[in-house]
């Protein structure tokens, strides 16, 4: 008995060390590329700083209090909401959507998952510059289309009022593929005895989808919303190509305001700020809807 026990620990101590071992580099790369840069970004917003000077003057919460009261920071927090709404209400539909389409007709969609998926094969800088020659106002294709039936100049990035608009109808157009395989996986998990219970009692293509499918892939639908609302609250780069936070700032963001305080500006103390007030919020908006989403099961 005592034999049995010593054998063991000793197969315990043993996973330890293996879990250690492997677990370790992982460990020391989030310590260094996540948790020490967030932790710096904290420290440095409480000082006034350029960003390369040595002299770095310690103003407390000062940076704080102008955030708080930061009418642009607050305008740029607005306009990363309205990307997490629309991108929720037409990425999430659309992927399903496109899901179901594959997972009903099988192996003859091949051709279709492969094209459909092209936009996340590319870089977001890419698809931002592709996307801002394309709708030039003098050049692009919707200003051809218009002339072609009569109408003048259109200028969709050059408008206050359309420029959020059209950047986010890009990004669902980019990322849409990202949720249309995400969902493809959710089908996988169904089993498919599942689906033969629902048509041998009658069930129709409709009633399976809503009744059966669609409940089963909640768990799939609720890991994507928060996905997407992590990545629209800190998005930067195809926004920061095509439109670079303009005309004015009608399309600024809290990761374009932050860069262009801290490289443009030369305020690293402040963009630190808006960093770390990001962190917060975003951490925030995450924790509650995650809870909102699982107070169901709970």
């Amino acid at each position: 008995m005592e034999k049995k026990s010593s054998i063991a620990m000793k197969n315990r101590r043993d996973t330890a060390i293996a879990a250690t071992v492997f677990l370790l580099p992982a460990i020391l790369v989030i310590l260094v590329f996540i948790v020490y840069p967030i932790i710096q970004s904290f420290m440095n917003s409480g000082y006034d700083w350029n960003g390369y000077s040595s002299n770095k003057q310690f103003v407390g919460l000062t940076n704080w209090t102008h955030l708080l009261t930061d009418m642009a920071f607050w305008g740029a927090f607005c306009n990363n909401l309205l990307v997490m709404v629309l991108s929720i209400v037409i990425q999430m539909p659309i992927g399903i959507a496109l899901a179901t389409f594959l997972d009903r007709v099988g192996k003859k969609g091949d051709i279709c998952k492969v094209i459909w998926f092209i936009p996340m094969l590319m870089s977001s800088v890419a698809i931002g510059y592709l996307f801002r020659y394309a709708l030039d106002p003098s050049t692009g294709f919707v200003t051809a289309v218009s002339k072609a039936f009569g109408g003048s100049k259109v200028d969709l990035l050059g408008n206050p009022s359309s420029v959020l608009f059209t950047c986010i109808f890009i990004i669902a157009w980019q990322f849409i593929p990202f949720y249309m395989v995400y969902y493809m996986a959710g089908y996988g998990s169904i089993p498919g005895d599942v689906k033969e219970a629902a048509m041998i009692d009658g069930a129709t293509q409709g009633q399976y989808f809503w009744k059966v499918a669609l409940p089963l892939l909640a768990p799939s639908i609720k890991s994507a919303v928060v996905l997407s609302i992590v990545g629209s609250l800190k998005y930067f780069d195809l926004i920061y190509v095509m439109t670079g936070g303009g005309p004015g700032s009608s399309s600024e963001l809290m990761a374009t305001y932050m860069y262009s305080e801290a490289f443009e500006s030369y305020r690293m103390g402040y963009a630190s700020t808006i960093a770390s007030g990001m962190f917060i919020l975003i951490s925030v908006i995450a924790i509650v809807t995650m809870r909102l989403l699982n107070r169901k099961e709970d």
